[in-house]
């Protein structure tokens, strides 16, 4: 049993947590401001803080000073309304700082609180947990997705599979079928490395004869993973003119081959994966929209790895645990390297943090138990990728400073509209009020 501080001015927010809070089992006491929060310490110690980013009386990250100040270090979690505001957050903490976004499931709190179960689905290796043989990650984005799979998993649902690249979507294809548990294979085909003379033939095969060099006859992915799973990577690459073919054995889950005249039937699910944005699809004419209907029957997004950077020094360990063990080597991360690599925002995503990790390796001294990273983690193709329209957080803002941004960006994002702004940032209208009163900023959004 834990004794929990709230501390959040939203009382019907704080009514909800607190009924779920107590169904879990723990005790909790609440705060509607820095004040009171401050009263609250002054004779009580807490295991646990749930803590709201912006409160009437200013930043709940004075809080955290506060705390160091008396020499109390409850486990803090941090709460926010906006997913750029959780970003920007996690920059400006220790790693040992947890955020949620509002609105808040029981899930979530019961995943911060108690931590996570443990499930039949979870293999361990190193100490490391692989969530379906092969996803590393503890973080909220990441549970979210292993519950996508697992339900997903339960049905022959087409799966759509959408993100940056670098961020692991043939890993996260690897995972959907190993949940599926079926009985044939995992065939994987990208469709922007094949002309269009033959994506024909990969997709469905063809014919000994069917066309110059076809001098036997070739089964396609369709058939080679027939009762298992189709992975079509990068398939809004395949010229517009072929995806009608694509359709009909969607459709009629039957294959003829190139250069045949014979039916054949095909029995898989077919997992597609892109990294462009579902605006682009739309408007620039890269794939029909019934072929997308088709594909994306269940569509998921995978997360970033700037949008889970607690999770880097789980994946920095597993590298690295591969590596020693293909080596023979022992080496070891110190806290301060592995606080080097989460604050880099890894443009390139786990492709290019485990890329980085193997250059570092190899130039490492075997002799020691040492690994040394390079000077400037960048690679020759990291870009700038930020999908916010916040400034980035530079050494030496204040607190203050980074509120008026937040709130300003969001009002800007919303015309104004202070009601719609205190929402997405999570906090009354009041309070927003309140804020930029102090910040001296209200006559902008009349």
């Amino acid at each position: 049993m834990l004794d929990i501080l709230l501390v959040d001015d939203d009382v019907e927010f704080s009514d909800v947590v607190c009924h779920i809070v107590e169904f879990l089992g723990h005790n909790i006491s609440t705060a509607t401001s820095l004040k009171e929060a401050h009263q609250w310490f002054e004779n009580n110690t807490f295991d646990h803080v749930l803590l709201d980013f912006m409160l009437p009386d200013g930043s709940g990250l004075h809080l955290l000073d506060h705390l160091k100040t008396i020499g109390q270090s409850p486990k803090i979690t941090l709460i926010s309304g906006h997913p750029s505001v959780k970003g920007i957050l996690a920059e400006m903490c220790e790693p040992n700082v947890g955020h949620l976004l509002k609105p808040l499931q029981r899930e979530d709190l019961e995943l911060v609180l108690n931590g996570p179960k443990k499930a039949v689905k979870k293999a361990k290796s190193s100490g490391i947990t692989r969530h379906f043989g092969g996803l590393i990650g503890e973080s909220e984005v990441m549970h979210k997705l292993y519950n996508m799979i697992e339900r997903v998993a339960k049905t022959n649902a087409n799966v759509m599979l959408m993100g940056e690249s670098g961020a692991g979507k043939e890993v996260v294809a690897q995972a959907i079928h190993n949940a599926s548990q079926c009985e044939g294979p995992l065939v994987a085909s990208n469709c922007g490395a094949l002309s269009k003379e033959l994506i024909g033939s990969e997709l469905f095969g063809h014919e000994k004869g069917a066309f110059t060099g076809a001098i036997a006859r070739k089964e396609g992915v369709f058939e080679q993973s027939n009762n298992g799973t189709l992975f079509l990577d990068e398939v809004t690459e395949m010229p517009i003119d072929m995806q009608p073919n694509l359709l009909r054995v969607l459709e009629t889950k039957k294959v003829t081959r190139v250069g045949g005249n014979r039916e054949i039937p095909t029995n898989c699910r077919v997992i597609s994966a892109t990294n462009r944005s579902l605006t682009d699809l739309a408007q620039n004419n890269i794939i029909r929209e019934d072929i997308y209907f088709r594909l994306a029957v269940f569509p998921i997004d995978i997360p970033p790895l700037r949008d889970r950077k607690e999770d880097i020094p789980l994946l920095a360990k597993a590298f690295l645990d591969q590596l020693n063990d293909e080596n023979g080597t022992a080496f070891s991360w110190t806290p301060a390297q592995l606080k080097e690599l989460q604050s880099y925002e890894w443009p390139g995503n786990v492709r290019e943090i485990r890329h980085a990790i193997h250059r570092a390796f190899i130039m490492s001294d075997p002799q020691t138990s040492d690994i040394i990273l390079p000077d400037n983690l960048e690679s020759p193709f990291s870009r700038v990728n930020n999908q916010t329209a916040d400034k980035p957080v530079s050494a030496g803002q204040t607190i203050e400073e980074v509120e008026k941004e937040l709130i300003h960006a969001t009002l800007d994002k919303v015309q104004g509209n202070k009601t719609l702004a205190a929402q997405m940032l999570g906090i009354s209208t009041k309070t927003l009020y309140n804020r930029l009163n102090a910040y001296g900023g209200i006559g902008e959004y009349k």
